[in-house]
């Protein structure tokens, strides 16, 4: 199985810690190497990254990493960076034909979440998100974490500003290749966004959840999450 790693936006929240977000050193390690090692750590070992804002430069560290590491890293560019996420997974739709997990170059997550999402029963055409019900976790900030309301294993809604909801989006996904059907309406619909896809895989009953249960993740998304991050990896937590 393959892993996505969308790393294409520019991170300007981040930029007071340096200039290309997945590149940012965190505890000495370049960030997108810390979110490669936990999902190598889950057995999976080959990467597709999508790469836009500086993005040779990035390639080229993650040619570097892979020689070391013994990884295959596939790159995708995505010229449309300034667009928003779900542009960046759609590019890769041309190398990923089998079910394959997705995830975000700023999210660290407890390796054991992908292990257990990927061991999940796998549905054909449905798209399985991570969540995590622990909605007053102080870790993350309610009011920029993507919102989920879940039924029965099944999402209802998502988005940023949805009132109704009981979950969080950890950004860890498994996806077989109907996300880019999802993505292609929920672009033809003026939605470019993750979110905007999954909502279409929601009204098409193909969006399911896994509960990560009492497992850590965090989006290292500004200065406040990037010290968070920090004391988490300093306990060893995620």
């Amino acid at each position: 199985m393959k892993c996505l790693i969308v790393a294409a936006g520019q991170g300007a929240r981040l930029r007071e810690k340096g200039e290309l977000k997945p590149l940012i050193p965190i505890k000495g390690i370049p960030l997108i190497e810390r979110v490669m090692s936990r999902v190598l750590e889950a057995g999976i070992d080959e990467f597709v990254v999508v790469s836009g804002y500086r993005g040779e430069e990035l390639r080229r560290a993650l040619d570097a990493f892979a020689e070391r590491e013994k990884v295959r890293v596939t790159h995708v560019v995505n010229d449309e960076w300034n667009r928003a996420n779900g542009v960046s997974v759609h590019k890769a739709k041309a190398v990923l034909g089998e079910p394959f997990v997705l995830t975000m170059c700023d999210h660290l997550v407890d390796p054991e979440i992908f292990r257990r999402l990927t061991a999940a029963p796998l549905e054909s055409d449905t798209v399985t998100l991570a969540v995590d019900f622990n909605i007053g976790n102080p870790l993350h900030d309610p009011e920029d974490v993507t919102r989920v309301k879940c039924t029965n294993g099944r999402i209802e809604h998502i988005g940023k500003v949805i009132r109704d909801f009981n979950a969080f989006d950890t950004g860890v996904f498994l996806c077989t290749p109907v996300m880019f059907a999802a993505l292609e309406e929920s672009q033809a619909s003026g939605d470019d966004s993750i979110s905007g896809a999954m909502n279409v895989l929601a009204r098409w009953q193909k969006a399911r959840v896994f509960d990560i249960g009492d497992r850590l993740w965090i989006d290292v998304d500004d200065p406040v999450a990037f010290g968070k991050a920090e004391s988490l990896l300093h306990a060893g937590r995620v």
